[in-house]
């Protein structure tokens, strides 16, 4: 099988896998354990935004090395590091894997500007929601070991997009109250992935940014928004 459908298969089931319980073989004698799969929220946006604490936001403190990536991802075997991890699950054309996880080839659409891109170097892996607005939200409170898993996070789709480097670094560490995707047919599903990771990982808005979020529901009745609490 392919690398990155190996490694899209990894991506798409982590949210579950991480949040199982190990278990030990049983004895003969044991009676079988019964673990609880979670079951992922599914919401109307408006709802899911609703769920969202209100917090002043505070970056006292804030450097970007407070969040350590890219780690060795999914797969520590792949010699991949999450940054190609992420490329190689959102490929639309898979690249060739050479040593070192060297991509060449390929192709990936980024949805923010509806943009086809050859060559994986033009491409930035953003955070859905930015580590400086992470921090900002409440990942100031974290331990290292869990910012690192927010800023390597593959267990949702929605947390690491592969996009323009121009759209990237446009949006910098501007919440939705200040930057939306240069299109607007993307509007919709980037407010839905936004709430979602910040509902993931217990992210608070802040007064603005919260009423951003409803305004934006109200445009987008139809859009529904998945997402399990991170492990």
């Amino acid at each position: 099988m392919p690398t990155g459908v190996i490694t899209n298969l990894l991506r798409g089931a982590a949210a579950f896998c991480l949040a199982l319980t190990p278990l030990a073989l049983p004895s003969p004698t044991a009676t079988a354990a019964t673990v609880a799969v979670p079951v992922p929220a599914v919401l109307p946006l408006e709802d899911a935004v609703g769920k969202l604490s209100i917090a002043e936001e505070d970056r006292t403190g804030y450097t970007r090395d407070s969040f350590k990536h890219w780690n060795t991802g999914l797969d520590a075997g792949d010699g991949c590091n999450t940054r190609n991890e992420v490329l190689l699950a959102e490929a639309v054309q898979e690249p060739a894997v050479a040593a070192g996880c060297k991509l060449t080839g390929g192709k990936w659409l980024s949805y923010y500007d509806n943009v086809e891109v050859l060559e994986a170097g033009k491409l930035d892996i953003d955070h859905m929601v930015p580590l400086a607005e992470a921090w900002d939200s409440g990942a100031n409170t974290w331990t290292s070991t869990r910012r690192e898993a927010y800023s390597n996070d593959q267990g949702a789709a929605a947390s690491l997009v592969a996009v323009t480097a121009r759209t990237n670094r446009s949006k910098a560490d501007q919440d939705p109250a200040t930057w939306m995707p240069p299109l607007p047919e993307a509007h919709c599903r980037y407010i839905g992935e936004w709430t979602a990771t910040k509902l993931r990982w217990g992210l608070a808005v802040d007064q603005t940014e919260s009423e951003a979020l409803k305004v934006y529901a109200e445009a987008c009745e139809t859009t529904i928004v998945h997402y399990n609490p991170a492990p």
